[in-house]
């Protein structure tokens, strides 16, 4: 290790607030931008052994965008655990339903698996309209 390189401390982290628009956006594109803001990766002081991403959050949810037949052709699949649990979704009925899911399950699948990944996911706040509770912490603004 060279003797000029910073390992950054978790008491040493400061994190900031962004928001995010997904109205229009590419689900892969927004999900992939998401997951390295939220590890990080764009920060001078990125370590990875070190929880060190900021808070995101995304609105309009319900408004994203998805490139050829994925509506239709894409797949989320559930299982109960039990004989016959097998629950298929479409992207479009997820959409429908649940469609902060839809980003959340795409960013999660970006993160690390392990107990730093689901720290880092509980960082992005994801609402399927334009309202958020997060004014408080006056996000700013990302066009992407």
């Amino acid at each position: 290790m060279n003797k000029y390189t910073k390992m950054l401390k978790k008491e040493e982290v400061s994190r900031k607030w962004y928001h995010i628009d997904a109205d229009g956006q590419i689900l892969g594109r927004l999900a992939a931008e998401v997951a390295t803001m939220v590890m990080g990766k764009k920060k001078v002081s990125y370590t990875p052994h070190v929880d060190n991403g900021d808070y995101v959050v995304i609105t309009n949810a319900e408004k994203i965008a998805v490139t050829g037949n994925k509506m239709a052709d894409k797949k989320y699949y559930r299982h109960s655990g039990f004989p016959g649990g097998m629950k298929v979704r479409t992207l479009e009925e997820l959409l429908a339903k649940k469609p902060e899911d839809a980003i959340l399950l795409a960013v999660k699948n970006m993160l690390p698996k392990n107990k730093l990944g689901r720290e880092m996911l509980k960082r992005v706040k994801v609402y399927a309209g334009n309202e958020h509770g997060h004014i408080a912490q006056k996000p700013e603004t990302v066009e992407l």
